[in-house]
């Protein structure tokens, strides 16, 4: 059975990579990753905040009392000039792919167009088989339109494409106006991969204590809903590497997923849920599926029920929606 893909132009032993989340950060769990099946792993992120706090901080240092002695202001280099960032994960890239043969791709988490993309650098010199670029951004400003939105994306891949020369992949959210246009300027600008989505983690508000606060919500099975239908319809429209996520639990989201037309599927819920082995389970239970129905490999899967291939591409569009609703009948008035 050949469960072998390509993502980013790394060959995989098999489509289940695990997401960016706190599971990554003990060196000892990604050996763990890569024995339970892992073909590759996301990083834990590094966020554009402590990028920029740490540069900040430095900065002050340097620079605090240096107007009262004139030489001073000379005696130190600019502060652009010194390596910046956390160097704490720097290291843990180094010591991951010392530990593990398997792909390690670093995630750099931000929101905003700046001097912390130039970090990507220094993640490609620690060794990162490439980079997953999370652009995690609300738009709460009212004066921005959509396009600025937009560009805003383009704009901070850009910057870290002229960075680095590593595989870069962009994590998006689903909020586009347009979410197929958006997907081939993110293609244009240098992204050698699309991630569906990054699941916004939602506040909520404590009543007792009258505050807001994260409240984080594992997924659930029906959250890869909506990734499988635009992995399913933008496979074949972009060259670009297709990776689902959110909701991936068990082996048959895996499968529909790749047959929508992902390349690999991100999994990070379920190990949560069950523990890091659970990917055994997952890639046992493939195999059986697979040899029950007769398929040889995940290349004679993939894309077989994309939008382009399906025997009704209208159900990834409006007819999907009224289909739904006609067909549609509450427990309640089933008796």
């Amino acid at each position: 059975m050949d469960l072998s893909t390509t993502y980013l132009g790394l060959p995989l032993r098999t489509p289940l990579v695990v997401s960016a989340s706190p599971l990554s950060e003990e060196v000892g769990a990604i050996r763990r990753m890569e024995d339970a099946g892992a073909a590759a792993v996301v990083l834990y992120s590094l966020f554009e905040e402590q990028i920029v706090g740490e540069a900040l901080a430095l900065d002050h240092h340097l620079s605090f009392g240096a107007e009262s002695f004139a030489e001073a202001l000379t005696w130190f280099p600019e502060p652009a000039e010194f390596r910046l960032g956390p160097e704490g994960y720097l290291e843990h890239i180094r010591r991951a792919k010392a530990a593990v043969d398997i792909p390690v791709i670093a995630s750099l988490n931000g929101s905003s167009p700046g001097g912390w993309t130039s970090y990507a650098r220094s993640i490609e010199e620690a060794g990162a088989d490439a980079i997953e670029l999370n652009i995690y951004y609300i738009p709460t400003d009212e004066r921005m339109s959509g396009a600025e939105v937009e560009q805003n994306y383009i704009d901070i891949l850009r910057l870290v494409r002229e960075a680095v020369k590593i595989p870069i992949s962009v994590k998006l959210s689903p909020f586009f106006s347009s979410m197929s246009s958006m997907a081939r300027r993110l293609e244009a600008a240098g992204a050698d991969g699309l991630v569906l989505f990054n699941r916004f983690y939602q506040p909520d508000i404590d009543l007792e204590h009258l505050e807001v606060h994260p409240h984080i919500i594992l997924s659930t099975p029906m959250a890869m809903r909506l990734p499988m239908r635009w992995i399913a319809i933008l496979h074949g429209r972009i060259r670009a590497s297709l990776a689902g996520t959110s909701g991936i639990h068990t082996a048959s989201d895996v499968m529909k997923m790749v047959m929508a037309g992902a390349d690999v599927t991100q999994i990070c819920s379920a190990l949560y849920r069950h523990g890091i082995d659970y990917l055994t389970t997952i890639e046992r239970e493939m195999v059986e599926w697979m040899n029950d129905h007769e398929y040889q490999s995940i290349g004679q899967m993939r894309g077989s029920m994309s939008q382009l291939h399906c025997p009704d591409p209208s159900q990834f569009e409006r007819a999907q929606y009224i289909k739904s609703l006609h067909s549609f009948t509450p427990p309640a008035w089933r008796h």
